[in-house]
């Protein structure tokens, strides 16, 4: 194929933020499907490395293992293996969705999705676009997050994911908010669904009059 191809990314939204309230326990995020893609067993080991270092830090897990053909399983695996290790301050929370979705977001000081393979990972854009801050492995496409200073993107392994834990976890408050609010510009000026919009109207009116200039996401061979 030879066609020209236009890389427009998914559009996200972006809520309205109350004021964060600063509880006792900071938390350690995750949210997506209990599923081997994602490495929450990486985070798991990588937890245990990390816990009696930060014990003013929590880590909550939160998603269900349903798949395409019912329950995986996956969670009682991700249970067990936390069982083993021993680990604490950890708490399988179950998938969330709407409100408790995004409350979830904005109530965690951190968001971790250390995914062996991603196209996309809508729940980085969606935890930056609520200020919080995100690690975020190899395995996905958010190397930006260290040149937005809005993150870490970091190896897919145990001894990277806990390194970077070690930097992370030891942040401020307030330092982290700042990486949260930066996060979140970077999602208005390049992912809300305004801008998703604009992109798509420009492409349109290029494919009907190719005297437009050919906008810099479309690729032509």
């Amino acid at each position: 194929f030879h066609q020209p191809v236009a890389i427009i990314p998914n559009g996200i939204n972006i809520p309205n933020l109350p004021e964060k309230k600063r509880k006792k326990l900071r938390t350690l995020l995750f949210l997506g499907r209990i599923h081997p893609v994602k490495g929450l067993d990486l985070l798991l080991h990588a937890w245990k490395e990390v816990q009696a270092l930060f014990p003013e830090w929590q880590l909550i897990v939160a998603g269900s293992d349903d798949d395409y053909y019912g329950k995986s399983g996956y969670l009682n695996k991700m249970c067990d293996l936390s069982a083993r290790l021993d680990l604490q301050r950890i708490y399988f929370v179950g998938e969330l969705n709407g409100t408790d979705k995004f409350k979830a977001y904005l109530d965690a000081d951190l968001f971790i999705l250390p995914s062996y393979s991603e196209n996309f990972g809508v729940t980085v854009a969606e935890a930056l676009a609520s200020g919080t801050p995100v690690i975020a492995t190899h395995g996905t496409p958010w190397k930006e997050l260290e040149s937005k200073k809005a993150g870490w993107w970091v190896n897919n392994d145990i001894d990277s994911l806990a390194l970077c834990l070690k930097t992370a976890l030891n942040y401020s408050r307030s330092d982290l908010s700042l990486m949260g609010y930066r996060g979140r510009e970077w999602m208005k000026n390049e992912f809300s669904w305004q801008q998703i919009a604009k992109k798509m109207l420009k492409t349109y009116k290029w494919l009907f009059d190719k005297n437009q200039p050919t906008p810099e996401w479309v690729k032509i061979d």
